[in-house]
């Protein structure tokens, strides 16, 4: 039984058409003593209105709905009265593209849903869900991310040990919770004459990897893609790790680098491991490796930037403040294996100074 009073509860209000879904949600929601559902609405016009009745800390809203859709209403809920906004989607490739665009328009997040509507189907979430409206909460009365980018970067943290790196060769980058927010931000921030390229690992659901990648692409002057099996790894592209592959590199026959992908090693936690991919670049790289820790749960990674810490490679993590979710950059942080700590807005700034970017000037 919930005896938290209501006063000091998160209120999450839930958006979404289908009554299966405002039922399972609902009660996924209630399960946590520090959350309160206040209401739930079946349509975009609806939830506006309730909005302002019961001003909830939190809304989670149906991508794909009849009349006012989940994108619109999103767009709404920011320009009216501004508070997260969690996007529940269903896994196909439209909602995909629908879900990107909604965290362009100023969504906290998105967790999928099964297009089954089973129990069994739903639950799985619960967990994503729950962490992530905690999350969402937090943030409501925290600065707009998307200003804090506009800035001039400030002054990084100081190093925490005085050593002079190499040249990165390749920069192997981990996220998850509030990735692709922090993605669609800091890639487009980097030139296209970038002369290493990235590997990134960002946790998603089966059938995101490829839209996204598209939809990166379309935002960075960097070319991106889904990475693919025996691909030539080259300078000024970022590779993005398909979901249910492990992704590593190694030497080919002709000494260029390429992607492998594999089932294995399937004792991980997240398939694709932030860990498996860091330290094989690790293992490849040595000091000319670079690894980067962004926003996230868990601990993803920790092993992996350890791994390119010890073998003498740049380290940097995202800070507290810009993190959607302090996970998996707090643990590194507090294995003390990070170089650098920054702000989201200083990330890309952080990897052209260790590339020793220069902009050549037009004659």
């Amino acid at each position: 039984m919930n005896n938290e009073p209501k006063e000091s509860r998160i209120k999450v209000l839930i958006v979404d058409d289908s009554a299966f879904m405002r039922v399972a949600l609902s009660r996924i929601i209630a399960h946590e003593r520090d959350f309160s559902v206040v209401g739930t609405a079946t349509c975009g016009t609806e939830a506006l209105q309730k909005i302002v009745d019961l001003d909830p800390d939190v809304v989670t809203l149906d991508v794909e709905m009849p009349g006012l859709n989940g994108l619109e209403t999103l767009r709404r809920i920011m320009a009216e009265s501004p508070r997260p906004v969690i996007m529940v989607s269903s896994i196909t490739v439209k909602d995909a593209e629908s879900t990107f665009n909604a965290l362009a328009a100023g969504a906290f997040d998105y967790v999928p849903k099964q297009l089954a509507s089973t129990s069994l189907d739903i639950l799985h979430i619960g967990e994503d869900l729950v962490a992530k409206i905690k999350a969402a909460a937090g943030s409501r009365h925290s600065p707009d991310r998307l200003d804090l980018l506009r800035k001039p970067p400030r002054p990084a943290d100081p190093p925490a040990r005085a050593v002079a790196h190499s040249i990165p060769a390749i920069i192997a980058l981990g996220v998850s919770t509030g990735g692709p927010k922090a993605l669609q931000e800091m890639l487009p921030t980097l030139p296209a004459d970038l002369a290493v390229p990235i590997l990134v690992v960002q946790h998603m659901p089966a059938g995101f990897t490829a839209p996204f990648a598209k939809r990166l692409n379309s935002l960075c002057a960097v070319s991106v893609c889904e990475a693919s099996q025996g691909e030539v790894i080259q300078p000024g592209a970022v590779y993005l790790a398909p979901t249910g592959f492990q992704m590593t590199v190694d030497r080919a026959s002709n000494s260029r680098m390429v992607i492998f992908l594999s089932i294995k090693p399937e004792n991980q936690l997240h398939i694709p491991s932030v860990d498996v991919m860091m330290q094989s670049v690790a293992s490849a790289f040595h000091s000319r490796a670079m690894g980067i820790i962004l926003t996230g749960m868990g601990a993803d990674g920790a092993e992996g930037m350890k791994a390119i810490h010890r073998e003498g490679g740049l380290t940097v993590g995202q800070d507290e403040a810009s993190c959607a979710v302090y996970g998996m950059p707090r643990v590194c942080a507090e294995m003390g294996i990070l170089d650098r700590i920054v702000p989201l807005s200083q990330i890309s700034h952080e990897i052209l100074r260790a590339t020793r970017y220069h902009k050549a000037r037009a004659i």
